[in-house]
């Protein structure tokens, strides 16, 4: 088996996982979660998720066939991809984690959930936003593992159309939670883990 079969298999495994995982906690969450009380912020879903998969065009295409996309790759030495491989296996107990601790309010827009609840444990008691961590870590994983430079490009709008709806998302759980959220705020990292002294 060649070396470059090897990875994308790999790099299936990765998304199929990835992937599965969402879709099953996100599923539950609309089944079980109460109703959102508004559509407010379903016109960016569908930007966000049409800029996603012209992003993901290239990598359904490395998988089928990766001389259809060698326009959108570049060169990397294999001890690259495969640590980049190893991050983005490791990544995906970390994606069942913060969808496992989010549960019910997993929400595809920056409105909350009418049962929406403040979760502070699990990877929400380091950082506010870990599935947007997460994601990072994985798709920068996957545009190394697959040497797709396109990935990288095309991801950079989305992501900070995401940085920026941020904002607005805390705002939300501000008026949702009040002081809850606020003190939250003070303890924890949006992206990162605030390092204390």
């Amino acid at each position: 088996m060649n070396t470059e079969l090897i990875f994308r298999l790999i790099t299936f495994l990765m998304l199929a996982t990835a992937v599965g995982i969402s879709i099953y906690f996100r599923r539950k969450a609309d089944l079980e979660g109460g109703r959102k009380p508004t559509s407010e912020g379903r016109g960016l879903l569908v930007g966000l998720r049409l800029l996603a998969l012209i992003a993901l065009l290239p990598l359904l295409g490395y998988l089928l066939n990766p001389d259809w996309v060698a326009w959108a790759r570049f060169s990397a030495p294999d001890w690259v991809r495969w640590l980049a491989a190893g991050v983005g296996l490791a990544t995906l107990p970390f994606v069942y984690w913060v969808f496992s601790s989010i549960g019910n309010n997993i929400s595809p827009t920056q409105t909350t959930r009418e049962n929406h609840q403040l979760i502070t444990h699990g990877p929400y008691h380091w950082v506010r936003h870990p599935l947007y961590t997460t994601g990072f870590v994985l798709v920068v994983a996957l545009a190394l593992l697959t040497t797709l430079w396109w990935l990288l490009v095309a991801m950079v709008l989305p992501l900070t159309i995401l940085l920026l709806r941020t904002s607005r998302e805390e705002t939300r759980l501000i008026e949702t939670f009040g002081d809850d959220y606020r003190d939250y705020m003070k303890r924890t990292g949006r992206f990162l883990p605030r390092w204390r002294s």
